[in-house]
């Protein structure tokens, strides 16, 4: 069984808790650090955006439509779906020929409730460029017409596209191709499941490639670590842990989330790549683990840490707004 690592306490009584996996290998794979079965396997969900678009650098079709690493980050960015991420991907659509009628994300309310709240006011609905996704998979279409290849078709397993990431997942995570299992993910697209430990190793990669990765894999993981460093407002948005994590470090850490409760991190610095399971799928408690790690790790400074804080502890209140418990991050000494 998998260690506790967020605890919820309602006054003294710890109420209910979140067990979990943390795994941290360094520049040469080695585990540094680990809490938990860091062979489990489990899909990295989101967290694996950041490698789904290196067949479009890869490809020329970054180039060729003049992308900006603004547009690069929110294809890569699982966003609020502000009006700044629905502003970028409708830009990315209009370079392309498409609009967001060929998107097959789907509609999804954004993240943040005045967002909605102003939809619900001028008696709109939610629409694909809302959803966190739209980014990504603007991207997919990207690749698709640049290729020539049937847009309509993009998110099939079958597809060239889909082959090609599948590739490009394999060597960055440095796991068999032929034993990746396939899913779908909440936007519809494949999802790929491996081991934790796997995971970490894709975040090492993305800044400290191991030497059987192929040179033009480096050069467009770098210009992702650069959309990811320099727009991390697009990777994210307001009120978020990847976005602010990476502003508040200055672009020394990338962090990046996943659906039920995944955490992924490269530490630019140290060459360190880090990933975070949250068994129950919760979303939220990665974050705890994340801010306690790279504390206990002495990965950021006390400053960082403190601007940080209200991701790694804070209070629970009520609906009459009364402070009845708090949610804590368990310490890994």
């Amino acid at each position: 069984m998998n260690p506790i690592l967020v605890e919820l306490y309602r006054g003294e009584v710890n109420e209910s808790f979140h067990r979990g996996v943390v795994c941290v290998v360094n520049g040469t794979n080695e585990i540094e650090f680990s809490r938990g079965d860091i062979k489990q396997v489990c899909y990295p969900r989101s967290a694996m955006k950041l490698f789904q678009h290196i067949p479009l650098i890869v490809s020329g079709a970054f180039d060729h439509f003049k992308f900006t690493l603004q547009e690069l980050a929110v294809m890569c960015g699982s966003h609020n779906g502000e009006h700044m991420h629905m502003e970028v991907v409708d830009a990315i659509l209009k370079k392309i020929g498409l609009s967001e009628s060929n998107l097959k994300c789907g509609a999804q309310a954004p993240t943040l409730k005045s967002d909605l709240y102003q939809l619900i006011k001028n008696d709109l609905k939610p629409r694909q460029l809302h959803n966190n996704c739209s980014g990504k998979h603007a991207g997919f279409l990207a690749y698709c017409t640049f290729k020539g290849l049937d847009f309509n078709d993009y998110i099939s397993t079958n597809s060239e596209l889909q082959k090609e990431i599948k590739k490009v997942v394999s060597v960055f995570y440095e796991f068999p191709e032929d034993e990746l299992k396939c899913g779908m993910d909440g936007c519809s697209a494949p999802t790929f499941a491996m081991p934790i430990v796997n995971q970490a190793i894709a975040f090492k990669n993305l800044i400290s490639p191991a030497a059987h990765i192929p040179e033009e894999y480096i050069k467009a993981a770098e210009i992702i670590v650069s959309a990811c460093s320099e727009f991390p407002e697009m990777l994210a948005g307001t009120n978020r842990y990847c976005t602010d994590l990476i502003k508040i470090t200055e672009g020394r850490i990338i962090g990046k989330t996943g659906a039920d409760g995944v955490y992924c991190i490269a530490d630019k610095q140290k060459n360190l790549g880090i990933s975070i399971k949250i068994d129950d799928g919760k979303m939220g408690p990665q974050y705890q683990v994340a801010q306690e790690l790279l504390s206990h790790l002495d990965l950021i400074s006390p400053e960082e840490i403190k601007q940080l804080e209200p991701y790694h502890e804070f209070e629970l209140s009520n609906f009459s707004g009364n402070i009845v418990g708090k949610s804590v991050a368990v310490n890994f000494e």
